[in-house]
């Protein structure tokens, strides 16, 4: 498998490429370009087995030309008034699929059956989407959340985020995690909501824990990623520049840093929504073949410990 895959991601490549059977991936509105190639390559790989669903004709033409014809796969065509969605959410409950992936489809259209209280797919909590994602000269892959899902989270809401990213982290072998609550400033300030809410979240992990991590906030974004930044604003944190996860404020902050860091900074990263019975994998039509097969790495790993759980 090509080394830009591996490189830092490589303990999460090796990790899914090692499992004992690949995550069988339904691929909801298949005919889709660059989803479409990592998915395949995720299929050499090791860790999935595609199953395509959507037109038939477009999802074929669309793998001739690419050059995929003749992988193995397995192709459920649909007319196009059937919710492909819905039909990937039936084939994971009929035991069928492991992994839902989101393909040629609106991220509204995508979300709103995963949603729907009748699907049944959602866990204890509240489900939310984790970025990770590999800046330069930063020691380590980075978990970020929410950058998808919760529009303008709540305490309640980001103490869901933190607990699930935690969960994760604990399946991506992430040990001690190390959270930082970003904001603009550092200091708690009644005119700023978001730097309350972080300064509760820290006094209640402190007082009665709800996740197994350090939680610091609020801080802002140089004092989370720098040493040297820490040192010059006499800041007093061992965590600074070694952090693992930060949590965003708010949709708007969280999905502009993501696309910003992927598309000017050349950032890799994959994503993945947490909270759910089932791992979902919510990469965008316009995200690269890597981001597409990183996040099926990190669903096969999930796929896996789910099966263990239950």
């Amino acid at each position: 498998m090509d080394n830009m895959y591996s490189h830092d991601f490589d303990k999460i490549v090796n990790a899914a490429s090692s499992l004992q059977r690949p995550a069988r991936v339904a691929l909801a509105g298949a005919d889709v370009e660059n989803i479409l190639l990592g998915l395949f390559d995720a299929q050499e790989a090791g860790f999935a087995e595609p199953i395509l669903i959507g037109n038939y004709q477009r999802i074929m033409d669309k793998l001739k030309a690419l050059g995929l014809e003749n992988r193995s796969f397995d192709l459920q065509p649909v007319a196009d008034d059937v919710n492909v969605v819905q039909y990937a959410i039936d084939m994971v409950a009929a035991g069928k699929a492991d992994v839902l992936m989101r393909g040629n489809t609106q991220t509204r259209d995508f979300l709103l059956p995963i949603v729907n209280k009748s699907n049944h797919l959602l866990e204890d909590g509240l489900m939310t989407h984790v970025s990770m994602i590999k800046i330069a000269d930063y020691p380590k892959v980075l978990f970020i959340s929410d950058v998808t899902l919760l529009v303008k989270p709540n305490a309640d809401q980001k103490e869901e985020i933190i607990k699930n990213m935690v969960r994760v982290m604990k399946v991506m072998d992430v040990k001690d995690p190390k959270i930082a609550i970003l904001s603009l400033i550092e200091t708690p300030n009644f005119y700023m909501k978001d730097t309350l809410d972080a300064a509760n979240l820290v006094v209640k992990q402190k007082r009665h824990p709800f996740a197994e991590c350090k939680l610091v906030g609020p801080i802002p974004w140089d004092l989370i990623v720098s040493k040297e930044a820490a040192r010059l604003k006499n800041y007093d944190c061992e965590y600074c520049g070694e952090f693992d996860g930060i949590v965003m404020p708010d949709l708007m902050s969280g999905n502009l840093l993501i696309k910003v860091l992927q598309m000017n900074a050349r950032a890799n990263s994959c994503g993945i929504i947490a909270g759910a019975k089932v791992p979902i994998a919510i990469t965008s039509r316009s995200d690269s073949k890597e981001q597409a097969f990183l996040s099926l790495a990190a669903c096969a790993i999930l796929a896996q410990t789910k099966k263990y759980e239950n």
